[in-house]
């Protein structure tokens, strides 16, 4: 099982729409910034601190899936619960629901993986396989 952990985000004028709602493509922003609090909060070092050691540049975002239930504008505080909905060899499942009090306003799943940079070819990056210490700290 994974551990669930929160990222607070106070909703800006400046990112909402004409409409006064939260345009589209600042939840995959927020859920982003909320995959990376997730890793932090579990203890993993930085991605910078793990390219020296390990070669790991990070986790892209390989598809995502969203959900939008209710809309949310400037003034609202949103929490954005994270989790891992499962592990695989060399890619996770981030689940994320944000939320306004007990308002759901969406749902994400993002496939992701933990990458180096290709060894035969620098422009491109390499998934590898999840290592242990990295599942035993986020469950």
């Amino acid at each position: 099982m994974s551990k669930t952990v929160t990222f607070e985000v106070l909703v800006q004028f400046g990112d909402c729409d004409p409409a006064q709602i939260v345009f589209v493509p600042n939840y995959l922003k927020w859920m982003d910034a909320s995959s990376l609090n997730f890793f932090r909060q579990c203890g993993v070092p930085s991605w910078r601190d793990l390219m020296k050691t390990t070669g790991i540049i990070g986790s892209p975002v390989l598809e995502i899936q969203t959900q939008f239930k209710s809309p949310a504008t400037y003034g609202d505080t949103l929490h954005i619960a994270t989790s891992v909905r499962e592990w695989r060899n060399k890619v996770f499942i981030h689940h994320h629901e944000v939320k306004r009090g007990d308002t759901l306003i969406c749902e994400g799943l993002e496939t992701r993986a933990l990458c180096t940079v290709h060894p035969e070819d620098p422009n491109r990056l390499k998934a590898i396989p999840i290592p242990e210490d990295i599942r035993l700290m986020c469950s």
